[in-house]
């Protein structure tokens, strides 16, 4: 069974945050789950799906996140505990869904986590998701630590259930991506099977009816907002004459700073968890019982602007600071040694940081920048592509996914990325604007996600480019998850449908169509000559399995090759392919760890002297 199906109450079990969420989920009685993978929340919907297979919960990896939240939608409004989940940008990609459901409203408890990522570590930006609470006039729920985004959770589907809402829950990575002790809760039965009932003067948007649904958003805003002032996850600890007002992470380390500074009993900490509405008589009562407050938050100034509007309301003229170039920054992650800095500056406390320790005698660490893979297969499609297209000048939108590490050289193969699926449109508009050769390149996963329509609108209006798609048969990016194109029997999953990515690009209407394998390079290259050459829209689909993937399935066994005697070296295979399973032997000489090779012989093939040769065991 899997470990977080054990329905033992009490049990304290070191989890992951996202296990922990998957677990407040399943203890609150989710019946139904979707998602679009998405780094940093990428683990909750693993476990939910491997959860799945044990039990009565309905789980999928949807199309997109637009997709997941309609889906979800619907069967919140059919009676069932739903929960959908993505990472910060993907609620970007479910914004028009839910800017209207807001107005809909749910029957059954419905809980929207986004998972923001400050400071980006697996992200094109650090966009700071409350305000999408406020935008759409959603209640939204921040926690502050593992355990609490445990119990949150089940929080969210009462006050979501309670107010006939979508609640938003906000978490960032350090709370989705660190360790800690949880104690497991009961787990609540699930009702499986609901039933719709037809309401269309709430759940069909013509504007005669949306008119009316607006008024009665905004009422319930208000009673949220009287429930925001009340709630236990708003609270204050501590007490004195100065404040600060923390929310997420960063109230813990506030609250450290308190105690590392010797401010107890000098400053008060309001921590804020039901973030929006804001509770205003909690905040403005705070304020006027200080004379600073600090505001403490990673991201954008979003308590800061609303303490401080709340404060000119009741003539409160106290300095409250938080974003300034002498304090907090809007940039990345906050860490203890900043806030403490920050904390003592604000209240004029002498503060002198500890001495660092002194590391002059030890070595630097080498970079290790991030790159494809041993034997990854997009390694060989980019160097081909670079082959056939090295008289042209080029363009090469690319987008969201491994083969983003395109862009570093020596393969230096992506030249503009936005966001998932913007490869193909991108492409479309410069082709239009420029002479230049324009070859996108996209993954099999992301083009299900929002390629499609890109291409679509590329047919229409008979754009002149090549598109590669790059179809490795799995999310690979993200952990390895299934898209519409996966072999879902190799899950163990049937009754699933596959899509073939050939049979739907030919029906879109594409002019030129091709397949590569492009471990074989020779004519992987002539091939994509001809795509290169053609007059309007060409697809190339490169089709190799992630290596990964296919260690993990047992359906790749490596065969490693080895540097001959014959090498002079020309160093071609390093300057051009740069696999990671290359190095330099103490004779600084080329060579192959034959522990990371799995033989995809791509180097073989490149090798002007033919001196890379299978190893013999």
């Amino acid at each position: 069974m899997h470990k977080l199906l054990q329905d033992s109450p009490g049990e304290k079990i070191m989890l992951l945050g996202n296990e922990a969420i998957a677990r407040g989920a399943v203890e609150a009685g989710v019946a139904f789950a979707t998602t679009y993978p998405g780094t940093p929340s990428s683990e909750i919907s693993l476990n939910l799906f491997q959860m799945s297979r044990e039990s009565d919960l309905y789980f999928e990896y949807s199309t997109n996140e637009k997709v997941a939240l309609e889906v979800a939608a619907a069967a919140a409004n059919s009676g069932l505990r739903t929960f959908c989940m993505m990472k910060h940008v993907g609620l970007n990609v479910a914004a028009d869904p839910l800017m209207t459901l807001a107005y809909v409203g749910v029957t059954a408890g419905m809980v929207i986590l986004s998972a923001d990522d400050p400071a980006m570590f697996s992200s094109q930006n650090e966009q700071d998701n409350r305000y999408y609470a406020k935008f759409g006039g959603l209640p939204m729920l921040e926690p502050s630590s593992v355990a609490e985004a445990k119990e949150m959770i089940k929080a969210a589907f009462e006050l979501s259930e309670s107010m006939k809402q979508p609640v938003l829950l906000r978490t960032t990575t350090r709370i989705n991506h660190s360790n800690a002790f949880v104690t497991f809760g009961k787990i609540s039965p699930c009702m499986t099977k609901g039933r719709f009932i037809r309401d269309p003067q709430r759940c069909v948007t013509v504007p005669a009816v949306s008119r009316g649904l607006h008024v009665k958003l905004l009422e319930k805003l208000k009673d949220a907002a009287q429930l925001s002032e009340t709630s236990a996850f708003n609270f204050i600890q501590g007490d004195g004459p100065l404040g600060v007002i923390a929310n997420g992470v960063s109230f813990h380390y506030a609250a450290d700073a308190v105690k590392d500074l010797g401010l107890e009993g000098r400053v008060k900490i309001l921590r804020m968890g039901f973030s929006n509405p804001m509770p205003e008589k909690l905040i403005k009562d705070f304020v006027a019982g200080c004379e600073r407050v600090l505001v403490v938050e990673e991201g954008e100034p979003f308590m800061e602007e609303a303490v401080k509007a709340f404060a000119q309301e009741q003539g409160i003229t106290i300095p409250i600071k938080g974003k300034s170039d002498d304090l907090f920054t809007r940039l990345f992650e906050y860490d203890p040694a900043m806030v403490r800095e920050k904390m003592a500056a604000f209240f004029n406390i002498a503060y002198t940081p500890k001495t660092a320790v002194d590391t002059s005698d030890v070595p630097e660490i080498p970079m290790r920048p991030p790159n494809l893979c041993s034997g990854c297969s997009h390694r060989a499609t980019f160097y081909e592509i670079k082959q056939a297209a090295k008289e042209l000048d080029v363009i090469c939108p690319t987008d969201i996914g491994c083969y983003t590490l395109g862009f570093l050289p020596p393969l230096s193969t992506g030249d503009f990325v936005i966001c998932m699926g913007s490869s193909v449109s991108s492409a479309c508009g410069f082709s239009k604007a420029t002479d230049q050769k324009v070859v996108a390149f996209i993954g099999d996963s992301t083009f299900f996600h929002s390629g499609i329509t890109g291409l679509v609108n590329a047919v229409f209006n008979n754009h002149n480019f090549t598109l590669v798609i790059l179809e490795n048969d799995i999310t690979a990016m993200t952990g390895h998850q299934p898209h519409p194109g996966v072999d879902m029997e190799l899950f163990g999953l049937s009754g699933h449908g596959r899509i073939n990515i050939e049979k739907l690009v030919r029906a879109l209407g594409v002019g030129h169509v091709s397949v590569i394998k492009p471990f074989k390079v020779k004519k992987s290259i002539d091939t994509i000559k001809e795509a290169l050459a053609f007059k309007g829209v060409s697809v190339i689909i490169s089709q190799e399995p992630c290596a990964l993937y296919a260690k993990s399935l047992k359906k790749l066994t490596p065969r490693p090759f080895v540097v001959s005697e014959k090498c002079v070296d020309h160093r071609d295979c390093i300057t051009t392919i740069a696999c990671p399973s290359f190095y330099l032997d103490g004779s600084n000489r080329v060579a192959i760890d034959p522990d990371t090779c799995v033989g995809c012989a791509v180097c073989a093939q490149i090798c002007p002297e033919n001196a890379i040769r299978p190893l013999k065991k």
